[in-house]
Order: structure tokens, then sequence, then C-alpha cells
């Protein structure tokens, strides 16, 4: 609760990463913020040879405006921006370093680990922090395996990367006064138009080569309800597990763009409108191969576990080093939650001791990749 209190919205993490460190001093971990903002602690020392990096993300998409939007219901729930993503995979960081941290055996020797909060995973951080990392001389040259924490659950493991592009359009004119200069083109209007002409085709982008989606979140435009708007911007998301049907979307966002200008210039008396579409954001695909030692080790603790889990396809942390060929995936870090990137988000404890247990194994086993001595 304490931590989610903190904002922490992409781009504002600092204030956060700070608290970050400063917990994991106090449990007795090494930690410092590197250039990109990122927090990288480690148990018992940097470790000079391969690591493993348990890692969870900082930003949240809305941000608690006081300390009180963050609140626990009387069932046990919390409640506010940010709770469950990603509250849980930060909260379960720290639980990581306290447990180890309680084991004089393992203390005893040095720990190939890296516990790292990231920045940048959300909206149009595009995934900065991880990119960061794994740039060509970053520490990841040194990671052999990727366990991120991304939200609640203990029923999913993320090996497949969900590519997706983001875009800016903006629309342009002369504007003017709603009476005297109607007739000049409007960029709402022609904003709106391009938007229902991209979605009445939506039924072309969802087909064989898998799933698509897109989706226009934010939309600006005018300054008076009496004043024709010279600008108007909408921002949109494109992703589908096709890079084919991705550049599809592409090119039909454009197409949409460029004839809902031609529609609303020819009907224009004075003046004409332009539209510039510029790409804000990129997040590649990529997929974990069957045999990789990461997702063998996750299935034998979800067996002994007794948990049921499913592969799936989504959109986080994990693209980067897919993309790049890593070994890396991501799961939930125990509870429930729910109303994601929503004021209304919630985040529940129970089962969390079950998430925090498939962690900690799977984390043991993946150590032992890089450290074969390791204790049992």
């Amino acid at each position: 609760m304490e931590l989610c209190r903190i904002p922490a919205p992409t781009f504002q993490e600092q204030d956060r990463a700070q608290y970050m460190a400063e917990q994991f001093k106090a449990i007795g971990c090494q930690a410092r913020i590197d250039r990109a903002g990122n927090v990288i602690a480690s148990i018992n020392g940097d470790p000079a040879g391969g690591a493993i990096a348990l890692t969870a993300h900082l930003d949240t998409v809305l941000a608690p405006r006081t300390p009180e939007e963050i609140s626990q219901s009387r069932d046990g729930r919390m409640l506010g921006p940010g709770v469950a993503d990603n509250g849980a995979g930060l909260a379960a960081l720290l639980a990581v370093a306290q447990a180890i941290h309680s084991s004089a055996l393992l203390l005893e020797q040095p720990l190939p680990l890296l516990l790292i909060a990231n920045v940048g995973e959300e909206g149009e951080g595009n995934l900065s922090g991880m990119r960061y990392l794994c740039r060509p001389n970053g520490i990841a040259s040194r990671i052999h395996s990727f366990l991120i924490l991304d939200g609640p659950g203990n029923d999913h493991i993320t090996a497949r990367a969900l590519a997706s592009r983001r875009f800016e359009i903006t629309v342009s004119g002369p504007g003017g006064h709603s009476w005297s200069d109607f007739g000049t083109p409007n960029p709402v209007h022609a904003l709106g138009r391009s938007i229902a002409l991209f979605s009445d085709h939506n039924s072309a982008v969802s087909g064989a080569a898998g799933r698509s989606s897109f989706n226009f979140g934010i939309i600006e435009g005018g300054t008076s309800v009496n004043a024709i708007p010279t600008t108007a911007r909408a921002k949109v998301d494109l992703r589908s597990e096709s890079p084919e049907r991705l550049d599809e979307l592409n090119v039909l966002l454009t197409s949409a763009i460029e004839r809902a200008i031609e529609i609303e210039n020819d009907r224009a008396s004075s003046g004409r409108l332009q539209a510039k579409l510029r790409e804000i954001g990129a997040r590649p695909g990529g997929e974990l191969r069957e045999d990789a030692a990461v997702l063998s080790h996750l299935r034998a603790v979800d067996a002994h576990l007794r948990i049921r889990s499913q592969l799936d396809c989504a959109s986080t942390d994990a693209n980067i080093p897919l993309s790049l060929g890593m070994q890396a995936v991501s799961i939930g870090a125990g509870g429930s939650g729910g109303g994601a990137h929503t004021p209304a988000e919630w985040f529940h404890p129970d089962g969390r001791e079950l998430g925090l247990r498939r962690i900690l194994l799977t984390l043991f086993l993946l150590l032992r990749e890089v450290q074969p001595g390791l204790a049992d």
C-alpha cells in the first residue's frame, strides 16, 4: 500500500524508484539506480559472470492523485490505480529479496541474481527501461534468463511477445469562427471520419494469421464550442500476432486518414486540411523456444505446485529480450486482480503465497543453470 501510494506515471518513476532502492538496501541488498532510472539490486554483490534477472516494471498508466485513492475494502481487496499492474510485481520483488536474505545458507555463497525494478513499460514508455538493459553494452549480455513479474495471477506464462505500433495523428487547418467561417474544413471532423473509416474495416484485421486489435486511446482538439479548431490529434495503438497483419493495419490507417482528408477538403468552400502520421512507439515481437530451460523449469514448478497454467501471447517487458533471441517469460505475482489501466483497478492477496513460491522455486532452478554448485 505504501508503495502504490507513490505516484509513478510513465516518465515520472523517480520517487518510486528511490523508494524501491531504499527498501532493497534495508533488506540487506546492494542497490543502485542506472542512467535510465532502473533500480538494480543484488543479494550479496553484483555477480561477475552470468546471472538470472527477476524484474518488474515501476510505472503505471494511471497514478493516484492523493494517497487516499489507494485504499483497502472490507473484503481485503486493495483498490486504486496500479495496485495490480504493477504493485503486485514490485511487492513480489521485495518479498523474494526478503525470503533469500532469511536463509543463511544462501548468503554463504555468491548468488548470481539481479532484482530489477525498471521504468518505461506502459504507454509511450515504449519499453525504454528494458531496452536500456538490453542494449549491446548493457547488463543483458550477462543475463542467462529473464523472469518478468507483471500483474497478479498464477495461470499464465507469456512466452510469445505481441508486437505493436503506436501512432499520433495530427490534422491541421486554418480554423475560424463557427458561423462566419463555416465551410472552412474542420480538423476534428476529418479526424473523426478517419477513425470511423478505419474502424469500419475492423472485420478485415482478424483471420487465420492470428488475432489483431486497435485502440484510439487519446483524442484532442479545439479551444471553444464556437471556434473551428486549427488542430486535432489522436493516438492509436495497433497490435497483432502477425507482423504482416500489423503492416496491413498501418497501411489501412494511412489510407483512412488520406481518404478522410480528401472528403473534408472536397466539401470545403475555402482552405485546406493537412494530416501527419507520426510513429511514437514500436514493440517488437518474438517467441520463446519450446525447449527453453526457463519454460521447462516453470512447467516443472507448476506441476509440483499443482498450478494449471497456459502459454499466452501478450505485450510485456519480455518483448525486448525475446526479440533478441534471449530466454524470457512474463508471469503473474500471485493473488488476483482486475480493472487494469482504469480507476477501478483492484488486487486481492488471496493466492499470493502460492505465486511467491512459484517465483522462488523457478528462480532456484534457473540459478542452477548458471551456478551448478548451488546448494539444495
